[in-house]
């Protein structure tokens, strides 16, 4: 059937089982940060360690993401997705039994990693696209992406106040029955595995001539090269700004209200940016975010770090956190249409991996060595300025092939 053909409860089964599976998915990982000095004081786990876990997360993220993408695209996916919440649950069990850096690695590197390939926004993304005719397309992904950060609101207060009550064990024992609830939504979300695409949507080449034009596509390319300074901004603020709270003297609480904060103020920034980028140019929307971005670490590192401050900071973070999202896909759907759209924006999100690797792993080892983050910071924010500005030169045209097929694609603002 076509998306049109959908009864309400079938297109709203798959909309809400994308926005519970990538609210829970990403809630849990963004708020892996509260763990850290827990485990770093019960365990021989250094701060280094627990950075180079977050660090292989996320590259296993990014290397693995191109192959479910395939995998998804050509056999469907809802296997994969539940594939996904079942190595999520190992990897989080592991994490609960963890002494040493290698085991935690495992549980927290690698097996969360591979989860996050099959559970998160691009997984979420491609189902939800496929779900609404194409004018609706931009502000439903806006709207996914916004339930994403709610996530964040439930599982970072309750991770905060299980390792404060009853240990860090049994938090994590917590995100494994929040963990268990992804099932039956990434059942629903692969309802959208039996619907067809329309000819606008579809593409009469091969994943491999697919995959070489949009690597010769210069807009695709510097979409995919700054990406990686949303990943490096994003997984240092979240795996570091607890330590850094704890180090300027604050109160622990406050690393988990700021990432709440975040979670709720995402929520608007999300859907707001998902219904702009359906009405102006998505390349100008998402190279605005990474410099504003880029502007408020830059106050935030340079004044005093106060319980507002922080609160404030958080706020500003969150109205800009996964608004990127709808805008990255909405482009890629732009450029390319729906069909090979899972493995392009894995592609892209390689990029923005090796950004989230270097932000939590290279933040640990600057910390470690500097005993500071400043060094951190101030790269974070210079190379978010530079990506920003050439993010909005990009060149927004589809290839020629693209252009040629009956039924181009919608145009876009």
């Amino acid at each position: 059937m076509q998306a049109a053909q959908l009864s309400s409860y079938q297109k709203w089964s798959i909309l809400i089982g994308a926005s519970v599976m990538l609210s829970l998915s990403m809630g849990m990982r963004q708020s892996f940060g509260l763990f850290q000095p827990s485990i770093l004081h019960d365990t021989q786990i250094t701060s280094a360690d627990f950075s180079l876990a977050t660090a292989i997360q996320n590259i296993v993220w990014g290397v693995t993401q191109p192959f479910v993408g395939i995998l998804a695209d050509r056999y469907g996916s809802r296997y994969v997705m539940l594939a996904g919440v079942l190595v999520y649950i190992l990897g989080l069990v592991t994490m609960i039994f963890s002494t040493t850096a290698l085991m935690f690695t495992f549980g927290c590197g690698i097996c969360v990693g591979i989860a996050l390939s099959c559970t998160a926004a691009s997984m979420s993304m491609t189902v939800a696209a496929r779900a609404v005719s194409a004018a609706k397309r931009s502000v439903t992904m806006g709207a996914i992406s916004a339930a994403g950060s709610i996530g964040l609101v439930i599982a970072s207060p309750l991770a905060q106040t299980l390792i404060s009550t009853a240990g860090w064990q049994i938090a994590l024992v917590g995100f494994v029955a929040l963990a268990c609830v992804m099932l039956p939504s990434a059942f629903s979300a692969g309802g959208a595995d039996k619907i067809e695409l329309d000819k606008a949507d579809q593409l009469n080449q091969s994943l491999g001539a697919v995959v070489q034009s949009a690597l010769g596509h210069s807009g695709y390319v510097i979409m995919a090269v700054a990406f990686f300074v949303c990943g490096l901004q994003l997984v240092f603020i979240t795996t570091h700004l607890p330590n850094y709270l704890a180090i300027c003297g604050l109160d622990p609480s406050l690393g988990a209200s700021a990432l709440a904060l975040i979670g709720l103020f995402n929520v608007f920034g999300s859907y707001l940016f998902g219904w702009l980028g359906g009405r102006y140019p998505k390349q100008l929307l998402l190279g605005g975010i990474y410099i504003v971005r880029s502007l408020a670490i830059a106050v935030y590192f340079i004044l005093p770090a106060t319980p507002a401050s922080t609160l404030i900071f958080a706020a500003v973070m969150g109205s800009l956190w996964l608004g990127v999202i709808p805008l990255v896909n909405g482009l890629v759907a732009q450029l390319f249409g729906l069909r090979y759209m899972a493995t392009l924006t894995g592609i892209a999100f390689f990029s923005h991996q090796v950004g989230s690797f270097i932000g939590a792993w290279g933040s640990g080892l600057i910390f470690d060595h500097l005993g500071s983050y400043d060094m951190a910071w101030k790269g974070a924010v210079i190379i978010g300025l530079i990506a920003g500005s050439f993010q909005m030169l990009m060149n927004v045209r589809p290839p020629k092939a693209k252009d040629d097929l009956a039924g181009a694609l919608p145009k876009a603002a």
